[in-house]
């Protein structure tokens, strides 16, 4: 319990911090002390990797403060956690038992033996990853700083932009949609996905076991792929002579990808959210809901516990015992954990949204546009209706505060479970069915 609170703690202190710098002359245009509020709704928007914000990054932070927000999403999408454990990594010091297991649960780690080389990678594969999105992107925008930014938006699937119009100027450059689209998808799948991809071949050559694609890799990618297609069809099925309309066929092709890839995981958008229809949103809130997968970018649900729900459900309807994948059992642990990640996010979702229309009585924003706020930012999406954010009341701002910070602490929060000692009951208790349904 005391590891969870000095976790949650700690991300409170970087974004206080955070928030002072953005709010100092330096970081901004202006060279004065600017609105604290304002900078602590981006500070926090930076330390959970949302991208929401209300204000324009552009116009009010300079290269000072656009850096300082740069470093706020590096920071969070890391994790404090593995920030900290990579800082004694490096300096030599050895791990506690407690901090292995929670790093472990982090990434799916189900051996302890190259936990240190595992921080290494992750960190590693972060800059190095970023990197390269840079690179390609400078040949497009010859410009190294613009380069650099984008990409660790993309990566960290932050959202933020210092374009008017999210990233819609390059609508009809399908090389940066590209580039930016895959850096997404890497930032989503999660560290221990690209480090199997990266590895599973050489496992033999390192340790004398067989290497292979682990079940937790295949059902990312899987789903991940199916998500993704899925979303593809329903966008440029939905939006061909509606948002789309304004492109030719080429380029609604590309942007009805990008428009596939955002959703899940990260902020950015070609096409304003206020301009697709009502359906197209729906879609949009179910992908948000789902989110990337296990120690990534995203938040959400996580696309392993979608792929758990629905294999219990089909095992459910055929009469079956367990819950099996790629005939690989599932434990009822897991299944347990699934359903209540659900429902707790769920709950979360409706508590927000219901906070909202309690604060924005005296707002003309509409209970749909609310919902939609509300997904995004228990999900840390960043995606908005509009100039919905900048629209909230002060109370109104404050809850979404709450949500992003609950969203992206809430898998920490899970993560710290696993170094606590687990409670057994020695007495049992007698059957007696119960109806439901």
């Amino acid at each position: 319990m005391r590891r969870r609170v000095s976790i949650a703690f700690g991300f409170l202190a970087l974004i206080v911090v955070g928030a002072i710098v953005l709010s100092s002359p330096y970081a901004r245009n202006a060279g004065t002390w600017g609105d604290y509020s304002s900078a602590l709704f981006t500070a926090t928007s930076a330390v959970c990797v949302t991208g929401l914000t209300v204000v324009d990054i552009a116009r009010e932070y300079s290269r000072v403060g656009q850096i300082a927000l740069m470093i706020l999403v590096e920071f969070g999408c890391l994790g404090l956690m593995t920030i900290g454990t990579f800082l004694l990594v490096a300096i030599g010091r050895r791990l506690s038992l407690s901090r292995e297991f929670s790093l472990m649960n982090a990434y799916g780690v189900t051996q302890i033996r190259g936990l240190k080389g595992l921080i290494l990678w992750v960190v590693g594969s972060m800059v190095v990853i970023e990197s390269i999105g840079a690179v390609l992107l400078n040949l497009r925008f010859h410009d190294w700083y613009q380069s650099v930014f984008f990409s660790v938006m993309s990566f960290c699937n932050a959202g933020f932009s210092i374009l008017p119009g999210s990233i819609s100027t390059f609508a009809r450059d399908p090389y940066v949609i590209g580039v930016m689209a895959m850096e997404t998808i890497l930032g989503g799948i999660g560290f221990l996905v690209i480090f199997n991809l990266c590895t599973f071949k050489f496992l033999r050559r390192m340790s004398g076991a067989r290497g292979r694609l682990t079940l937790h890799t295949r059902v990312v990618l899987r789903v991940t792929f199916y998500l993704l297609a899925l979303a593809f069809v329903f966008f440029l099925v939905l939006e061909w002579n509606g948002a789309l309309s304004i492109y030719d066929r080429v380029d609604r092709f590309t942007v009805a990808f990008f428009q596939a890839v955002t959703p899940r995981t990260c902020g950015f958008t070609i096409v304003p959210v206020e301009s697709l229809k009502p359906l197209t949103r729906l879609v949009y809130e179910v992908l948000m809901f789902i989110g990337g997968g296990p120690g990534s970018a995203a938040a959400g649900i996580k696309v392993t516990t979608l792929a758990v729900i629905i294999y219990t459900l089909r095992a459910m309807c055929r009469g079956e015992q367990e819950t099996v994948i790629s005939g690989r059992s599932v434990p009822y642990d897991i299944v347990r954990e699934s359903i209540v990640i659900v429902v707790t996010l769920a709950a979360l979702i409706w508590l927000v949204v219901a906070a909202l229309t309690l604060t924005e009585t005296r707002t003309q924003v509409n209970i749909h546009d609310l919902f939609f706020e509300a997904v995004s930012a228990i999900t840390t999406t960043g995606l908005s209706v509009g100039d919905t954010t900048s629209s909230l009341s002060a109370a109104g701002r404050g809850v979404i505060m709450v949500a992003m910070f609950l969203g992206r602490l809430g898998a920490l929060s899970v993560v710290m479970l696993i170094g606590d000692r687990e409670t057994k009951k020695h007495l049992r208790y007698p059957h007696e069915e119960l109806v439901v349904g």
